[in-house]
């Protein structure tokens, strides 16, 4: 090798070296392999390649295996590094409401891709005075005293839903996506959303791609064509805005409660949230819908317990000359049902875990959790400990009979920043399971037994069905 080439070669190495030196020097911190109590270590673990980490690992298995083979490994809490982000993880209740009940300490946060298409000021990013206005206004509009009164809209989504999956096939999970976007474009814009719903849900399916994406903004990726979708769809709600306004009256619906006067929120913070809340109230709705279909079909003593439920509603209403219609009070006679529900969140656990991030370096159990890490309580392993719910592989909606104890079925999350549309959510889900499972049946087409992973655990190819009205 002639001097020229060395000298390219060495500058070429120094060059290497002073560009990956952050990233050795992550790795090889003191930090990690320190026994002293004066100077607490990080977690057990490990974090996989710089910058992609264990990501892959963590989307494209079982959930249950990745976590369950850390636990054993490392114990209730150890490190990963997942979508860019450095990340504890924990695995126990008492863990759980640690993280989860001190804001001051773990403020909510996602994954850079995600932050960046939700829009910083949406309400998951928030603590403080900003989150409690915007909580408030949530609430407000998804309280049983609101929701109560769109019941019957509800009830007329799912059922021209239903209708359109008559005599043919379809992909369980899609379908089920259509109906919980709807239902939550009914939430935010009332009857108002028949206008805009086409293109809103054009932009927000292009959108949704990218959540789970690395966060790299160049021409071609997923992440730079969600990116675009996410500045059409803002440009159409300053559109629906702009209505609002002009029609000079107030609505009781989520957009209303964001438009406010008095609330003082910037069109970009209410777009922000209004899209953050679109996220929020879909694909987790939907995929617990799309699990509540899978375990119904496979345990017909349910499903018979469920369909007897939901016809004795029927049998009631016309026996007292009721209109068919469901109603809220309808509604509070389902514990069957009710139950179903909250064994489908269990055993499916769509979260399997939440963002947080530590604002501050916070020292648990002797371990360090740096300022600036995400850490993630995980439910999934929660809900699947024989500790707390025996038999957890079970799917066996009776052990609710039974409150379960405290911090060990977190579904919505818990503490200041839990899920605030769970009632929402659970009235769409007792309607639509009400009509299907009296008007009609299904059998499933293809694998039984096969999941998925990317980011919600589904069942197989979004478990293909074919509908039939009974006769």
């Amino acid at each position: 090798m002639d001097c020229y080439s060395i000298f390219c070669f060495s500058a070429f190495a120094f060059f290497l070296l002073f560009l990956l030196r952050p990233i050795l020097k992550f790795f090889l911190s003191p930090n990690s392999n320190s026994n002293s109590s004066d100077n607490p270590t990080l977690p057990p673990g490990t974090l996989g390649w710089p910058y992609i980490g264990e990501t892959f690992q963590l989307y494209s298995q079982n959930p249950n295996v990745f976590f369950a083979s850390k636990q054993k490994r490392y114990g209730s809490i150890f490190k990963t590094h997942i979508l860019g982000c450095p990340c504890v993880m924990t695995s126990s209740p008492e863990a759980a409401k640690f993280v989860l009940s001190r804001a001051h300490l773990f403020k909510p946060t996602f994954p850079a891709s995600k932050e960046r298409m939700l829009g910083k000021e949406a309400i998951f990013f928030h603590q403080g005075d900003y989150h409690a206005k915007l909580r408030k206004l949530v609430l407000r509009s998804f309280m049983p005293e609101t929701i109560k009164n769109i019941v019957s809209d509800i009830e007329t989504i799912a059922t021209s839903s239903l209708q359109s999956w008559e005599g043919r096939s379809i992909n369980t999970f899609q379908e089920m996506k259509s109906f919980t976007f709807n239902v939550a474009l009914l939430s935010i814009f009332g009857k108002d959303e028949v206008m805009y719903r086409e293109d809103l849900k054009r932009c927000y399916y292009i959108l949704e791609k990218g959540y789970n994406s690395m966060p790299i903004n160049l021409p071609g990726t997923l992440f730079h064509k969600s990116m675009k979708a996410r500045k059409e769809l803002a440009q159409i709600l300053a559109k629906i805005l702009s209505t609002r306004r002009q029609m000079k009256h107030d609505q009781k619906d989520l957009l209303g409660s964001f438009m406010g006067d008095k609330e003082g929120l910037t069109d970009d913070q209410i777009a922000d949230n209004i899209i953050g809340v679109i996220f929020a109230a879909r694909d987790t709705t939907a995929s617990v819908l799309t699990w509540i279909v899978k375990y119904l079909g496979e345990n017909p003593n349910v499903l018979d317990a469920v369909t007897q439920e939901q016809q004795s509603i029927m049998k009631r209403k016309e026996e007292c000359g009721e209109d068919k219609a469901l109603t809220w009070a309808d509604t509070k006679k389902m514990p069957i049902t009710c139950r179903v529900i909250q064994e489908t969140l269990r055993v499916a656990s769509i979260l399997s875990f939440t963002f947080r991030e530590a604002v501050e370096d916070v020292v648990y159990e002797g371990y360090l959790i740096p300022k600036g890490w995400k850490v993630l309580p995980l439910f999934r392993n929660i809900h699947h400990s024989p500790d707390i719910f025996p038999e957890p592989e079970k799917f066996d909606p009776s052990r609710f009979e039974v409150t379960p104890k405290p911090n060990t079925y977190m579904p919505f999350g818990n503490g200041t920043h839990a899920c605030p549309g769970n009632e929402l959510a659970k009235l769409e889900m007792l309607v639509l399971v009400h009509h299907l499972t009296t008007k009609y049946r299904w059998c499933t087409m293809g694998a039984k037994n096969g999941i998925q992973y990317g980011p919600f655990a589904l069942p197989q190819n979004g478990l293909p069905i074919r509908l039939s009205l009974k006769i």
